[in-house]
């Protein structure tokens, strides 16, 4: 017994390497119609009226106040390697006041001894962080008291369920049975101390789907869309067999692009509580998809070059990125005369074009 679960999380820790070196390395990304923000222009305001030092980006989530309405997206942890990328990641967010969602935290309620990969709150004392597992593994075992110890091995203020049927179909270890899970997670809902959230992994979530999540009981949604990076391509690049490996070419623009996961999920549910993550690249992302209804924006992959660099040392060049981010968000605002987030969610020089 002992042999089989040493093989299993050898395995664990071996699929999240290969899972940060493909996304690094391998072309993953979507290759439908990008996240849709294109297809958005911002109507300039040449006369803001605003001071641009006065622009003030702090909100509220999760009950914490943040410097910003952003957030590092859900990534990794699991191995000595990611655990220093969590580690960076963290200390950027918490300098900068950004939310944290953590990756999945399976590995680590399977193997304690993996927990301390996401034990990042020492790090980050003050931002909401999000713990994280599948939400399929509620058919795999999986109940309210895997739920509350990863709650509790991250110190998190919430809990995100991830969705990930695309990615799992293509993965070689895929857990495929989906049925039933609405009623489990709407269980987990009535259950946890904490809120609870659900995100998709590049593919997005759309309005119907999203207000049955929301009548089950949870909190917010991520909306992950399309248009970053594609879970089925990196699957692919990991995949023994050939049939898959082929058939991902297949899926390669397969989801709802980010933008319209928004705008759709805002009109039909106006008091939703909404992240919108996939494919974001820039702070002009971000300030059209808070115009669009979103409350916070995700960022995944693009920061992961460098929490990642083995030679960063620090989470100096992550949090120059984040400012950076940051900076075009302020100047965006600047640009069409809104000068709190309040305003960027209520203006109407956002655009189609």
């Amino acid at each position: 017994m002992k042999d089989r679960l040493d093989a299993e999380h050898a395995a664990t820790a071996r699929r999240k390497g290969e899972h940060i070196r493909i996304c690094l390395q391998e072309q993953v990304q979507n290759t439908g119609s990008g996240t849709g923000f294109d297809g958005y222009r911002f109507r300039h305001q040449a006369l803001p009226e605003l001071s641009f030092r006065e622009i003030d980006l702090s909100t509220i989530f999760l009950d914490k106040r943040l410097s910003a309405p952003l957030l590092i997206s859900s990534m990794t942890g699991g191995t000595e390697e990611t655990a220093i990328i969590n580690e960076r990641l963290a200390e950027a967010a918490e300098a900068r006041g950004w939310a944290m969602g953590l990756g999945s935290m399976r590995a680590a309620i399977e193997n304690e001894a993996l927990a301390a990969t996401f034990q990042i709150r020492k790090f980050a004392p003050s931002i909401p962080v999000i713990a994280n597992l599948g939400a399929v593994q509620l058919n795999y075992g999986y109940g309210i008291d895997q739920c509350r110890r990863a709650v509790e091995l991250a110190e998190a203020d919430a809990l995100v369920l991830h969705l990930n049927s695309m990615q799992e179909v293509f993965q070689p270890e895929g857990d495929t049975d989906f049925r039933g899970l609405l009623s489990r997670i709407a269980e987990v809902c009535r259950l946890m101390d904490v809120p609870v959230g659900v995100k998709e992994v590049g593919w997005g979530i759309d309005a119907e789907t999203a207000k049955v999540l929301l009548e089950a009981g949870l909190s917010f949604i991520d909306v992950a869309g399309a248009g970053g990076t594609s879970w089925s391509q990196v699957e692919k690049y990991r995949a023994r067999d050939e049939l898959r490996a082929e058939a991902a070419a297949a899926f390669a623009d397969w989801g709802t692009p980010t933008a319209a996961c928004v705008r759709d999920i805002r009109a039909a549910l106006p008091e939703a509580a909404i992240i919108a993550s996939g494919g974001l690249a820039s702070g002009v992302d971000a300030a059209k998809a808070i115009a669009l209804g979103a409350d916070l924006a995700g960022y995944g992959r693009v920061l992961l070059g460098g929490a990642a660099d083995p030679e960063g040392g620090s989470a100096a060049a992550l949090i120059r990125q984040m400012e950076r981010i940051e900076f075009e968000l302020r100047a965006a605002m600047f640009g069409i005369g809104a000068g709190t987030i309040g305003q960027l969610r209520a203006t109407d020089r956002l655009q189609l074009i």
